[in-house]
């Protein structure tokens, strides 16, 4: 594994959700486009963007599952990870039927039917909930992060360093001195890396 992700899931699950969410967007856009040669293109463009989306989702599945055996974390976080674990699931299985119906059915592309479209419009609900379990793996409970930074480690001083007056008031008091603090002994020089 490359030493700064503990798994591929992040990785994959970005090409999952830009595929899928584009293909739904696109065979939403059909409905409304006049211009048959455009809608034809649109709807060609969705169907390959769903197929190679499903393609990739299973290995996005397995990594996530890879994932969810391997990460460090605690009680309050393997409740999150578990409905993520289920919403993934259950995405992908929609997803998964959503694939093989159109390759059944819309090749050639033609107008999809307002019941497969419903599916799909269903689809990108349910991945976008998915992604936003994931997204507070990360960003609440800080599942698969190697480091966080140490905000004691960074100080506003006169050197000139300075993030504007929007950064004085830092959310949930991550910083809490925050401005021309100099501390004794420290050289008002920073480098930063």
């Amino acid at each position: 594994m490359i030493e700064i992700i503990p798994n591929y899931h992040p990785i994959l699950v970005h090409f999952t959700l830009g595929l899928l969410g584009s293909s739904v967007g696109l065979l939403i856009l059909t409905r409304f486009v006049m211009h048959a040669s455009l809608k034809q293109q649109l709807l060609t463009v969705a169907l390959w963007n769903l197929w190679l989306g499903a393609i990739v989702t299973i290995l996005t599945i397995g990594a996530g599952w890879h994932a969810f055996n391997t990460v460090k974390h605690d009680d309050p976080a393997h409740v999150v990870m578990l409905e993520h674990r289920n919403l993934a699931l259950v995405t992908f299985a929609v997803v998964a039927v959503l694939a093989v119906w159109s390759w059944r059915k819309y090749r050639p592309p033609r107008r999809v039917s307002a019941l497969f479209l419903s599916a799909a419009v269903l689809a990108a609900g349910l991945l976008v909930a998915t992604a936003w379990h994931g997204a507070e793996l990360v960003f609440r409970h800080g599942l698969g992060v190697i480091s966080l930074p140490n905000p004691d480690e960074h100080h506003h001083g006169s050197d000139g360093h300075s993030h504007g007056e929007a950064d004085s008031e830092t959310p949930m008091g991550a910083m809490s001195n925050h401005g021309d603090d100099h501390h004794d002994g420290e050289d008002e020089d920073h480098h930063h890396d």
